[in-house]
């Protein structure tokens, strides 16, 4: 055979794909072909495609020019036609049907509504392409608005006006509107065995009160009905009333006045069914006088679906406290026509039990591993408890270094061992703010704040994250005073549930008094432990420069200009178990606080203080929308041994602002000097009583009484002295902080602080 040389084959290559490409299909003339109205551009479908004149062609071209065309939303239906020439081309013409398109749309009979505001609710737009599913949906969007303004009794339809000579159309919504109707009473017929203030609270569905304006409810709203009526079946179920009946048909809609509705819901409420006889089967680990202990569902009460599930649930951690992790509980009713109740049989399916082999940690990619383990009250080598295991979840949650955090026993290859798997994803724990703010009490103020909850001082690659240590840096500047606080906690000191922390201040401010100015510079050194189960305490000790200044002449007796140092050594006691610290609505807090400051650690005074504050949240009619909050606190100042420069007028108490007696002004409550001017005193006792309630979330309207007195002895708790006020308030967030609008109205005073109404503006809370 003839060999044949390298550059004679790459020749024969090159006349190969020549004859090749000369023999490629490509395109010809595209033509454009409008069927029907060619209300469409002829330049939007060539725009639309790949395909060019004198361009290659392939039938997955052909396939995705048709899709985009379709994509456009303009056209009802498109197809592209080919013409095979000789020459190895095709020509192409491109059948389109274009959709009609909105000429205008219109609203008719809408004369309390305005057009132009019934225009933002609906996606039907001029020179749109005009799809009659989407009219229907902004017809039910129209009919919505007007039910949330009160027009339950609107009708609302629409007509379509196609012109096939243009290929456009009007689109015109046709509106009853009815008259603007508040639902005045909410009646239940047939509900012998359950109030009606009952259902009711159930149902997002309420009669017109005096906040519905701002609440937007009184008004009727057709599906949040339907779903109050669903919601109202389940209650009865869960009272046991397992065969409850709502009609729709049967509720009545009746008008006594053109603006008012009272709704009457017609109720069969059928018999209310009781727990049987329960039974176990399938346990052999356990004795089945054991297993009922642990049931909160007995023989004869009312069958709550809810409180069985809630059972099921109880029978398999209480397997799973011991290490039985795979045990599932299975939940058998069975109706009993002889006495007819339901009896209940548990089906026990036990597995064998686990212990932990190893943790493993994912997605901690800034927060070391060791402080998530130091979280955990469960670890290798004990037996799985997922009672346990729920305990160290709720832990970490509780550190809020974390959006989402799960905790699943993971197979391993050692029998009878499980690994804990720990799976977190981390959250934004650093936050940089600053901004301008007014209260009453701090006049204009302007701040920047860096806060870190999840701090390490000694990792700068990780931007100092990581390691669970807290990290404050604040600078204030107001009119009325100045701030800046740097403060560092570790709260694992050398791997132990001990806290340790410091801060460093200097705080200038004028409004603790008009006749001078104080100002504080200094720090403090703290150790913080949890002693017993909700109670911790915080042993501290503080050292403060304190200046006072620019004290005005007939003040100086009291508050004598000069500096003075302060040593102090503190002890907290604390008990808190409410559920939020803002807008709380269920639990207490209680504070014991003691200050002993000696000159036998340097101090320039010998005294010490002692003050307890507490409060108790109780939530009313089952609901958190409604809350009462009862504040009390009481404190005692007094000096001992050699004192050379006197009382620390300016660790006196006095009490009066947005704090505490809302109806006075800021410290004007308390002993006073001849002039009539607040000096403080050495006793106080304080009391407030307040009732919040959901206005719409999260702003909540308060009625608040606040009563207190301050004497000037030492001891001396005798409140005849007092003062008192009443009034109302707002809270809510602004720029994420809590913020307080109180209007206070002074009761009782004296003759120098009743000055007549006070209106407060405060950030935080009034603990």
């Amino acid at each position: 055979m003839a060999l044949v040389p390298m550059g004679a084959w790459h020749a024969v290559a090159q006349v190969a794909q020549q004859q090749q490409a000369e023999q490629a299909q490509r395109v010809g003339t595209i033509t454009i072909k409008f069927v029907g109205a060619a209300n469409v551009n002829e330049q939007v479908v060539r725009a639309n495609m790949q395909l060019r004149e004198g361009g290659p062609i392939d039938d997955a071209m052909i396939d995705g020019d048709i899709r985009s065309l379709y994509r456009t939303g303009l056209f009802e239906f498109i197809e592209i036609k080919q013409e095979a020439r000789p020459d190895h081309t095709k020509n192409l013409v491109v059948e389109v049907t274009p959709k009609f398109r909105v000429l205008s749309v219109k609203f008719e009979g809408n004369k309390k509504v305005k057009s132009r505001r019934l225009e933002k609710e609906v996606k039907t737009k001029a020179n749109f392409a005009l799809d009659e599913r989407q009219v229907k949906e902004d017809a039910e969007k129209v009919r919505e608005y007007y039910q949330k303004a009160g027009y339950n009794q609107v009708s609302i339809n629409y007509s379509i006006e196609r012109d096939r000579s243009t290929g456009f159309g009007n689109v015109i919504f046709k509106i009853r509107e009815g008259n603007k109707v508040r639902i005045g009473e909410i009646k239940f017929v047939g509900n012998t065995n359950v109030k009606a203030r009952k259902l009711r609270k159930e149902m997002e569905t309420k009669r017109w009160w005096m906040f519905s304006w701002l609440t937007g409810s009184g008004r009727f709203k057709d599906d949040q009905f339907e779903d109050d009526l669903d919601k109202v079946r389940d209650y009865y179920r869960e009272q046991g009333y397992l065969d409850v009946e709502i009609d729709n048909d049967k509720i009545q809609y009746d008008y006594p006045t053109p603006n008012r509705l009272v709704l009457t819901i017609h109720v069969n409420e059928g018999k209310q069914y009781r727990v049987g006889e329960i039974s176990f089967s399938g346990n052999k680990l356990y004795q089945t006088g054991l297993l009922r202990l642990i049931l909160r569902q007995k023989s004869g009460m009312v069958f709550h679906p809810s409180k069985l599930d809630e059972d099921v649930t109880s029978l398999e951690d209480f397997y799973g406290r011991d290490g039985y992790l795979d045990t599932r509980v299975r939940l058998n009713r069975k109706p009993n026509i002889s006495t007819g109740n339901i009896d209940i049989e548990y089906q026990i399916q036990e597995s064998e039990k686990y212990y932990v082999e190893s943790v493993k940690i994912e997605g901690n990619t800034k927060t070391k591993s060791i402080v998530i383990l130091r979280e955990l009250v469960l670890g290798p080598g004990e037996v799985f408890d997922m009672v346990r295991m729920k305990i160290s979840k709720q832990r970490l949650e509780n550190t809020r270094f974390f959006e989402d955090v799960n905790m699943t026993p993971e197979t391993s290859n050692i029998p009878s061992r499980r690994n804990l798997k720990v799976a977190v994803k981390e959250g934004r724990t650093g936050n940089l703010t600053f901004g301008a703010g007014f209260s009453s009490l701090e006049k204009a103020v302007i701040f920047a704040e860096i806060t870190q909850s999840n701090f390490d001082l000694f990792n700068r690659r990780s931007f100092f994250q990581g390691d669970g240590q807290k990290f404050r840096l604040r600078m204030q500047l107001g009119s009325q005073s100045s701030e800046l606080v740097m403060s560092f906690e570790e709260p694992w000191l050398f791997e132990r549930e001990l806290a340790m922390g410091f801060s460093i201040f200097r705080t200038s401010s004028d409004y603790d008094s008009a006749f001078y100015e104080e100002i504080r510079t200094g720090g403090e050194i703290y150790l913080r432990k949890r002693l017993f189960e909700l109670v911790e305490a915080k042993l501290a000790y503080s050292a403060q420069q304190v200046e006072i200044k620019n004290v005005e002449e007939n003040f100086q007796l009291y508050f004598p200009e000069g500096k003075s140092f302060l040593s102090t050594v503190s002890l907290q006691m604390l008990r808190d178990t409410r559920d939020k610290i803002v807008n709380t609505t269920s639990g207490n807090r209680a504070e014991l606080n003691l200050d002993l400051s000696t000159d036998a650690i340097g101090s320039d005074f010998n005294y010490y203080k002692a003050e307890f504050r507490g409060s108790q949240f109780f939530p009313i009619f089952d609901t958190q929308t409604q809350v009462i909050a009862v504040y009390g606190r009481i404190g005692v100042l007094d000096t001992f041994g050699r004192n050379d420069k006197g009382k620390p007028r300016f660790e006196y108490f006095t009490l009066g602002g947005p704090y505490n007696l809302r109806g006075f002004e800021y410290r004007d409550v308390g002993p006073k000097n001849s002039s009539g001017e607040p000096i403080g005193g050495q006793s106080y006792g304080f009391f407030s009583l307040e009732y919040t309630i959901d206005i719409v979330s999260p702003i909540r309207f308060a009625i608040f009484y606040d009563a207190g007195f301050v004497n000037d002895n030492p001891y001396d708790f005798n409140p005849s002295r007092y003062n008192d006020n009443f009034g109302f308030g707002l809270g809510l967030f602004v720029a994420g902080a809590p913020l307080r609008l109180d209007f206070g109205i002074p009761i009782t005073g004296d003759r120098f602080n009743k000055k007549g109404n006070q209106f407060n503006f405060s950030f935080g809370t009034r603990f």
